[in-house]
């Protein structure tokens, strides 16, 4: 089972709060999701909107197993924005889209349950 998908599996090596403080969680709001051909596992291409500070980015999200595109335009969800762009396949992402597996090991978004104004910091 991988490390992602197993309940069971220890908390990771403790950090100092610094480092956690490091990672920089910020809620977007979903203003595009196209289908991304060729990906090797369900996926979409995203543009989020962080607000102003932030701007948009684009991710690319292994989450096509349990959502629609239509379902994805205006949700907000969770994503780190300070990782280096990383190339996926043919595509650049730019943030970090965060969500947890699922028993099947799908990914489940991660979003606040109520509004919140977008470049939101996760503390």
């Amino acid at each position: 089972m991988h490390l992602y998908h197993d309940p069971e599996a220890q908390a990771a090596e403790e950090i100092a709060f610094a480092d956690f403080l490091r990672v920089d969680i910020r809620v977007g709001t979903v203003v595009a999701a196209d289908v991304y051909e060729g990906a090797r596992k369900p996926s979409f291409k995203l543009r989020i909107d962080f607000g102003p500070g932030i701007g948009e980015r684009r991710s690319v999200g292994q989450v096509a197993a349990l959502y629609t595109p239509e379902e994805l335009i205006g949700r907000q969800v969770a994503a780190v924005v300070n990782f280096p762009p990383r190339q996926i396949g043919k595509a650049l992402s730019e943030a970090l889209t965060l969500g947890f597996a699922d028993e099947e090991g799908r990914v489940v978004l991660f979003s606040p349950d109520k509004p919140v104004p977008n470049g939101s910091r996760l503390f």
